[in-house]
């Protein structure tokens, strides 16, 4: 697998013919987490080939996962990491009961936890700009300092730097990435700004 850096890629509506073409874009820009939300169209059908095809340079996982049918519908097509906007302990502990990363959204120390007792691999704070830098380093100062926490929801390579010092170890970009029907050069073009700005940050 190619230098893995701590940037979701969220292709929210996202289809399964646009799927290999986005993922290679987003790879050789040196985005290596991807992530299709359930809620995008046949988003089975994308993880399933997305997982077939780059699987071996790629993290290929799924978000807007609520159920534990959806984490078993995941990992039955390849999927390896599973990213949730609440935190759900059932679904955190089935994901990793089959071998899948789990990284649950939270917005609160309480759920921060919940999420970190029932085995999640890392930690999405959902809606980051709501929150907030100040936010979230309050809460970074209480949890386990070996879990990574994810900016999701705000979060954009103008204001990596606020959220990498509060504590941040990665971002979750949806809309800055990939819009519906955005071609793979525009998906290269954003993926390569924000892998400039996430790697100066990390120097």
């Amino acid at each position: 697998m190619t230098e893995h850096r701590n940037i979701i890629a969220i292709l929210r509506g996202i289809t399964p013919d646009e799927i290999a073409a986005a993922c290679t874009a987003l790879i050789d820009a040196g985005i290596t987490f991807i992530e299709v939300p359930l809620n995008s169209p046949n988003a089975i059908s994308s993880i399933k080939i997305a997982a077939s095809e780059f699987g071996s340079k790629a993290m290929i996982g799924a978000g807007t996962v609520i159920t534990i049918d959806d984490v078993e519908s995941v990992a039955g097509v390849g999927g390896k990491f599973i990213v949730s906007p609440d935190c759900n302990e059932a679904v955190i502990k089935r994901t990793r009961s089959l071998g899948l990363a789990s990284y649950p959204g939270v917005f609160t120390p309480s759920e921060a936890f919940r999420a970190i007792a029932a085995g999640a691999n890392g930690l999405k704070f959902f809606p980051a700009e709501v929150l907030g830098p100040k936010g979230i380093r309050a809460i970074k100062a209480v949890v386990p300092p070996e879990v990574p926490l994810f900016a999701v929801g705000g979060a954009n390579p103008d204001n990596f730097d606020q959220y990498f010092a509060a504590g941040c170890s990665g971002f979750g970009l949806g809309t800055f990435l990939y819009k519906p029907g955005a071609s793979a050069i525009q998906i290269s073009e954003n993926a390569k700004s924000a892998v400039a700005a996430y790697d100066k940050e990390k120097i």
